[in-house]
């Protein structure tokens, strides 16, 4: 993505990089994520990266609507060469409904980064379809229109009770989870220094080292942030290390730990286990050091870039006391934080997840001693990834059985549970714990 240019006013550069990113997103097949890794190191100040973030997954939470609204007033349509253009329209339309900015400031700006992009013909063009969406308001349409038909059946078809209520809270913005480090600091503590710094936030019984934010805020501005005290990380995540729970000076393997969160929550807990952390990236591997480097972990653990169904190549043979798979899937359960994955993830790939995710737990279970534990966890709410998959792993592996699992991780679903996107304000995540028969 080519950097915005350097001199711009700061208004008009957020616009202008907004644009960039949501673009490479809609057009070019490109993950937010990676796009706003590279983005937002433009822009010094926190709010402006902050608007950069919000007009994006404003956008991205519901493009049919802006979509529909440019093809109801342009007689004719944008061409393939106007991406970018396109994409800074429907920034534009953003900023008014539904993130509702002052109208001017937001005009005003948006026109001035067509002409920074090089649009500056069409910059009329752009103040007036952004003045008519002030005049007239921008339509509704169904808030789901852009869910990729393939995926709605399947959640209708998995969760028949459900499909409306998992689709309102896959489009809802989520709340902000903050995980306290509790080798700083405990739960309650953190939660007074959030109330001395003015921002309102409460405990949660479900998830003991949670703090929820009743508004999201930048992470510089939570107290002890730099210094480790706590991370940002979704609760149904954070339940993670519960349903795993490694016994004090365990032998613990995590096999598919970028960006970390899990690891660096299990060393929290505990600084008696022994952590070996593994994954196929080696570059995702730099943002799990960061990260256990600002939570003064980074000496606890092994780090490895590996492929963990590889088992030959890297593990030395000595059984774990516990293993956690976070595995790889569709992602279903975490629209709302991951609303390009509607734009990217086809129906095809399930067939690809679900052998993988199969040849990842048969490989594992090999490295699991003997009355030892594995859990299986993914952020999805597709039952091929979730039950029928641990079913099939347990038809197959006359030596494994599952343990229940308590309300907190969400309604029974086959041997594990499954909680959906937006109950208790959790994001969509499964959870099985699966013991080894002793030998």
């Amino acid at each position: 993505m080519k950097p915005a240019p350097r001199k711009l006013p700061p208004g008009v550069q957020t616009r202008v990089i907004a644009a960039r990113v949501l673009d490479a997103v809609l057009h070019r097949g490109r993950s937010l994520k990676a796009e706003l890794a590279q983005a937002l190191p433009a822009l010094p100040d926190p709010r402006d990266r902050a608007l950069v973030e919000a007009i994006c997954f404003a956008v991205l939470r519901q493009p049919a609507r802006f979509e529909a609204a440019l093809s109801a007033w342009m007689s004719k349509p944008l061409g393939y060469r106007d991406g970018e253009l396109k994409a800074l329209l429907f920034a534009g339309l953003a900023q008014l409904d539904p993130l509702k900015l002052p109208a001017h400031a937001a005009l005003a700006s948006t026109v001035d980064a067509a002409r920074a992009i090089g649009r500056t013909h069409q910059a009329g063009m752009v103040n007036a379809l952004l003045r008519r969406a002030q005049r007239e308001g921008i339509a509704q349409i169904e808030a789901h229109a852009h869910w990729p038909k393939w995926l709605r059946d399947r959640i209708a078809a998995d969760w028949p009770q459900d499909e409306a209520a998992i689709l309102d809270a896959s489009v809802a913005e989520p709340p902000m989870w903050l995980r306290v480090n509790r080798r700083r600091t405990t739960p309650a503590q953190y939660l007074q220094r959030l109330h001395d710094a003015g921002i309102a936030a409460r405990l949660d019984d479900a998830a003991g080292d949670a703090v929820r934010l009743d508004t999201p805020v930048a992470v510089a501005a939570l107290p002890g942030f730099a210094e480790g005290e706590a991370s940002v990380q979704d609760a149904s995540a954070q339940l993670v290390v519960d349903a795993l729970s490694p016994a004090a000076g365990a032998r613990v393997l995590d096999a598919c730990v970028a960006p970390g969160g899990k690891a660096a929550h299990v060393l929290e807990r505990d600084a008696t286990v022994r952590l070996s952390a593994i994954d196929i990236d080696a570059q995702r591997l730099d943002r799990v050091r960061e990260n256990l480097s600002r939570l003064k972990l980074g000496g606890s653990i092994q780090l490895a870039a590996v492929d963990a169904a590889q088992t030959a190549a890297w593990w030395d043979g000595v059984p774990f006391d516990a293993v956690l798979l976070d595995a790889p899937c569709s992602a279903t359960g975490i629209v709302r934080r991951q609303p390009d994955v509607l734009q990217h993830r086809r129906e095809s790939d399930l067939d690809s997840l679900t052998a993988t995710q199969a040849r990842l737990l048969d490989a594992l279970w090999t490295t699991v001693a003997p009355g030892a534990v594995l859990l299986y966890a993914t952020c999805s709410i597709l039952k091929a990834e979730n039950e029928a998959q641990v079913e099939a792993f347990l038809a197959r592996t006359p030596d494994a059985v599952a343990e229940p699992l308590d309300e907190r991780f969400g309604r029974v679903a086959g041997a594990g549970r499954q909680r959906l996107p937006g109950e208790g304000g959790f994001d969509g995540f499964y959870y099985a714990r699966l013991r080894k028969r002793p030998a």
